[in-house]
């Protein structure tokens, strides 16, 4: 309830403050351009809701593999009514859109589900009328546990795609967003909740082996929507205490050619001046940053982090220059050039 009560103050606060002109024009778009990044981002809601609803049916709906979501409740509805899996989705959101739009921001939640929830639908039931024939003649799998993990992937591959548009999926998300905002539960343990219980509900009626691989395509799910929104990383990040700061600075930027970026600090314990150097290298370059660091300062402290991305700096545009594309996570770092600041 605190944090409920702290995010509310904070919303409050933020409304009270004015906006600077300045920042304000710098996201004015010309008409043109605003129309085309929209045009740009649909599409890929479209795209990833198509591609989620074509892994749903052909790996998911024969097998009843209701993986949580509205979509799993769709499937167990099915079961027993017959009634089609992506019209029951679709009347299954409209009350939880609805209920979002007074809890979750109103016409710009809107604007980024329904397009999301409409095509995924849509494309459940076309789906499901045209490739159970397909599937008849030039069948893919019989095998359970291959059907719930290539759910789990073109599933996954799909919702990423969306999130990377800045759309959502609706269904069970939406509860789960309003009880983390409102009551501060954390998301994780909702999305338990939420899809725990629909995954149970279809162990009872289905079986629990439907239950378990269910469980696993939601997991695989998880996995390949984070993969499709942030990418693989092959970025570390080094922060390195050191009592010579010239010597490793120059160690850096002459055997990894790396810029680098110097903090004066001071030792917790013995209060004696010392400096922290941070810099990024690629992941097959760690090792080459270990040599150049213990050759040059034996006694230094190095913390080696993993970076999903890096955008900006040494005078390249962030990907918002670039109509809001997403950038590759090595692709900046690979074409950096020296500097003496890791963030230009």
């Amino acid at each position: 309830m605190a944090f409920a009560q702290v995010n509310n103050e904070f919303s409050k606060n933020r409304r009270r403050s004015r906006v600077p002109e300045k920042i304000k024009e710098k996201f004015r778009q010309p008409r043109v351009a605003a129309a085309w990044r929209f045009i740009w981002r649909q599409s890929q809601i479209v795209v990833g809701s198509l591609v989620a609803a074509l892994g749903f049916v052909l790996f998911q709906v024969p097998f009843n593999l209701a993986a949580g979501g509205i979509s799993g409740v769709g499937i167990i509805l099915n079961h027993f009514t017959g009634f089609p899996v992506g019209l029951t989705v679709l009347a299954l959101n409209i009350p939880l859109v609805v209920l979002g739009f007074f809890y979750l921001g109103r016409w710009r939640f809107v604007y980024s589900t329904v397009m999301s929830v409409i095509c995924f639908s849509l494309g459940t039931d076309l789906f499901n009328h045209y490739l159970p024939q397909l599937n008849a003649t030039w069948p893919i799998t019989g095998d359970m546990l291959l059907a719930s993990i290539y759910a789990g992937v073109l599933f996954g591959i799909g919702i990423g795609m969306v999130y990377r548009a800045g759309g959502t999926a609706g269904g069970s998300s939406i509860p789960a967003r309003i009880i983390y905002e409102r009551l501060g539960y954390p998301m994780s343990q909702c999305y338990l909740f939420t899809d725990g219980t629909i995954i149970l509900i279809a162990g009872i009626i289905f079986n629990w082996e439907v239950a378990l691989l269910a469980t696993l395509t939601l997991v695989l799910c998880g996995v390949f929507s984070d993969f499709i929104l942030e990418g693989i990383s092959q970025v570390r990040t080094a922060t390195i205490v050191t009592q010579r700061p010239d010597d490793v600075r120059w160690a850096i930027l002459h055997q990894l050619r790396r810029g680098v970026t110097l903090w004066p600090i001071e030792g917790g314990y013995s209060r004696n001046p010392r400096t922290m150097v941070f810099c990024t290298v690629l992941r097959s370059r760690v090792a080459d940053l270990k040599y150049a660091i213990a050759t040059v300062d034996p006694d230094a402290f190095m913390v080696i982090g993993v970076a999903q991305q890096v955008v900006g700096g040494y005078g390249q545009p962030m990907p918002a220059a670039n109509n809001g594309s997403n950038a590759s996570p090595e692709s900046d770092v690979a074409k950096t050039p020296v500097s003496t600041s890791s963030s230009g």
